[in-house]
């Protein structure tokens, strides 16, 4: 998977390398992108976005376990890893999402991130670089907390707890449950890369938005959910 760095409110991250791929060095934090917006790991920080609006997104989160540690989230039998299948419905019901299409990001020429449009703000995106949810390996999701146009799909991420599932249905018409773990809020100058998009030994997830008090028309932090396969259904 490619890895990403930390993304500017009006500028795309930089992207991470393909997930089948080793791991190339990596830097920089994952920034938000357009005043409320989380990347992959290798984005840029924020940079020259207008002022966001809508109130801080802030939660009170440790740092989340190690993927490889057992946490009461997951079963002690957990399912077996799906093929490969592109998301295209989000369900976080403790959030309020239920998002469909799900948006492809990929890389733009410079090496950064795609991040959904001002227009598009009430919608989910998917790193197609790096697994499918359900797959093994840490699938990444990303989304506006805000936008110059007010709030957008990840505005109630700070009613996220562990234990909340967040639902993904597949283009293969299986869907994939997980179980969030660990929540996150970091400076987007020290973004986890590896944390986020390190190899992992079984099908987990990341949802990344921004965060933290508005400073000259930007989020400082980026929020990171983290959540492990509980269930599958379908096919």
């Amino acid at each position: 998977m490619t890895t990403p760095t930390a993304p500017d409110a009006t500028e795309p991250p930089e992207a991470p390398p393909r997930r089948r791929l080793r791991w190339i060095a990596v830097t920089a934090a994952a920034a938000l992108a357009l005043g409320g917006w989380t990347t992959v790991t290798a984005l840029r920080a924020d940079s020259t976005a207008p002022a966001a609006h809508g109130p801080a997104a802030n939660i009170t989160a440790s740092e989340p376990p190690p993927s490889a540690a057992p946490t009461p989230a997951v079963s002690t039998s957990p399912p077996a890893p799906l093929p490969a299948a592109e998301p295209v419905r989000v369900r976080i019901p403790a959030a309020g999402v239920d998002t469909a299409p799900v948006l492809e990001l990929g890389l733009a020429a410079d090496g950064t991130v795609q991040v959904p449009s001002v227009e598009q703000a009430d919608r989910i995106g998917w790193y197609r670089e790096g697994v499918t949810p359900g797959q093994t390996g840490p699938a990444v999701l990303i989304g506006h907390f805000d936008t110059v146009k007010g709030p957008a799909v990840l505005r109630n991420v700070a009613r996220v707890k562990p234990g909340d599932t967040i639902t993904v249905d597949r283009a293969d018409g299986t869907t994939a449950v997980f179980a969030v773990r660990a929540l996150q809020q970091v400076d987007k100058k020290r973004f986890p890369t590896q944390r986020v998009y390190g190899d992992t030994a079984r099908p987990e997830l990341r949802v990344i938005t921004c965060g933290g008090d508005l400073r000259a028309g930007h989020r400082p932090d980026n929020i990171i959910l983290y959540a492990d396969l509980v269930r599958t259904s379908g096919r």
